[in-house]
């Protein structure tokens, strides 16, 4: 039985040439514009999101508790 030739896709000898992948983080405009902006809320309204965070946090804790409590 008759071996079939190697493909040209895998170029000379049956072996692949390397591909050289060059990772360099990769970041949105919309993300690059929003980053100065997210730190300028946050520094003129700190206190407020701080506060707002651990109400929100709170009330997922309790909903947790209620919904183990009725299961």
């Amino acid at each position: 039985m008759r071996e079939p030739s190697l493909l040209p896709v895998f170029g000379k000898l049956g072996i692949k040439s390397p591909v050289v992948i060059a990772a360099a983080p990769t970041m949105s405009k919309s993300i690059k514009n929003s980053l100065p902006r997210m730190r300028e809320v946050l520094s003129s309204h700190g206190g407020l999101a701080l506060k707002l965070s651990v109400v929100v946090w709170t009330v997922l804790v309790l909903a947790a508790v209620f919904y183990i409590t009725q299961a």
